[in-house]
């Protein structure tokens, strides 16, 4: 593991809260990208230094720290910009990263499916375009004429036009990627299917309550974006009715603005669905911010009018008595027993979205009597021997095929027959 230092600045308008618990963030940040934290440095300023983001004493004192502990690389809790970047590099021997530069590290670590991958070389060609090494303007290009002739292109603008040709060609695979997710979104309503999506932030258990909803055998680690790829599995409910569930990648305050345009496309998965379970970690002393930061980010690409299910998480990690809002669930994600109680608020956050119907489906008519079991909640059937049918009652999607069967055609021959 490298030998880590990191470095943080604290702002007046920063509370004291506020600033320890990013810190925190920041040391498991560097654990899972793999790092060894052996000193952390602050400092309290009224603003950041421009050139050095820390004062110049700090950084002397940052640099002894550095020779003495031989430590290889210097984390920064904030974004430096390409000038601070530049001369701190020139200053500290070793490597000097950013919280963003950490993040995309973690996510280049974790991605593993080809769109993921894309995905993060674009948010790291966006963040490295302007950083690239500075040249004097008299090293670059020269033009045409007498005094202007010069060696052609330097390293640097061969550099500049690579990033620029390569996040292009990126571009335009993603936009072939996100038509097919928006094809996918298309053919789930035309086959019925109920979306429901997982979100939270990092390691708030996400992966281990969709492990525990779908019976399935995902991987859930005590890490940070220890799921990227975003993970789609059949959810069912106790009558029969059947929705897709999708795990997606944790979020996290002052998530880098690279990462959000890049994983646009997979975010947008949230938009399709009927409902959203918001994870939250009930044990972290910082749970009200990492609500309103994945809140934030939830108005940010148009989900905020989506219905939500608020899941407190980790109860068996609780010290002190925790007061569940109105509507909310308060469960250990790998307790059996809490799985029922989220499976009864799920069916009872879908019913107030879905429409009632009563109608009578002929026994030959098997096929859709299986379709109202799978993509309706039926809340009781009955036989009735002497006219050969099943008295249903439930509710269903009015927009679905379905729904549109079980609503408007099935029981508008009902009112005529009686």
């Amino acid at each position: 593991m490298e030998n880590v230092i990191l470095a943080c600045c604290q702002l007046p308008e920063v509370t004291n809260d506020y600033f320890e618990s990013s810190l925190q963030e920041l040391i498991s940040l560097t654990k899972t990208a793999g790092g060894q934290v052996v000193s952390i440095l602050k400092q309290k300023r009224q603003k950041i230094e421009p050139a050095t983001y820390i004062g110049k004493g700090k950084l002397h004192e940052l640099s002894a720290l550095q020779k003495q502990l031989n430590a290889e690389t210097i984390i920064f809790n904030g974004e430096l910009s390409p000038g601070q970047q530049g001369r701190l590099s020139s200053i500290l021997m070793g490597k000097v990263l950013d919280r963003t530069q950490l993040i995309l590290d973690i996510f280049a670590m974790r991605a593993n499916s080809r769109e993921g991958k894309l995905q993060v070389e674009l948010a790291q060609l966006q963040y490295l375009l302007p950083r690239l090494s500075g040249m004097r303007d008299s090293l670059s290009r020269l033009g045409a004429g007498i005094g202007t002739r010069g060696p052609g292109e330097t390293k640097l603008e061969t550099d500049r036009r690579y990033i620029r040709s390569r996040m292009k060609d990126i571009a335009h695979r993603l936009d072939i990627v996100v038509r097919h997710r928006q094809q996918y979104r298309e053919r789930r309503v035309t086959q019925n299917q109920c979306q429901i999506a997982l979100v939270g932030y990092t390691n708030a258990g996400k992966s281990t309550l969709f492990n525990q909803l779908t019976l399935s055998h995902t991987v859930e680690e005590d890490k940070l974006f220890a799921t990227l790829d975003p993970l789609t599995r059949k959810l069912r409910l106790h009558e029969g009715f059947t929705c897709l569930l999708s795990d997606t990648v944790g979020f996290i305050k002052d998530l880098p603005i690279q990462l959000v345009a890049a994983f646009r496309s997979t975010l947008e998965e949230v938009l399709g669905a009927h409902l959203i379970l918001h994870v939250i970690d009930a044990s972290d002393p910082d749970l009200l911010r990492q609500e309103q930061t994945v809140h934030t980010l939830l108005a940010e690409l148009g989900a905020d009018d989506i219905p939500v299910l608020n899941i407190y998480n980790k109860k068996d990690l609780l010290t002190t008595p925790f007061i569940v809002p109105p509507d909310a669930l308060l469960v250990s994600a790998r307790n059996v027993s809490d799985r029922k109680r989220i499976l009864a608020a799920i069916r009872k956050k879908l019913i107030h979205q879905m429409k009632p119907y009563r109608c009578r489906i002929p026994a030959g008519e098997g096929g859709l009597l299986q379709e109202a079991k799978r993509h309706s909640i039926i809340l009781q059937q009955q036989f009735e021997a002497e006219s050969q049918t099943y008295v249903t009652d439930g509710y269903v999607f009015p927009e679905t095929p379905t729904g549109s069967k079980l609503i408007t055609e099935i029981f508008s021959d009902h009112e005529e027959n009686e």
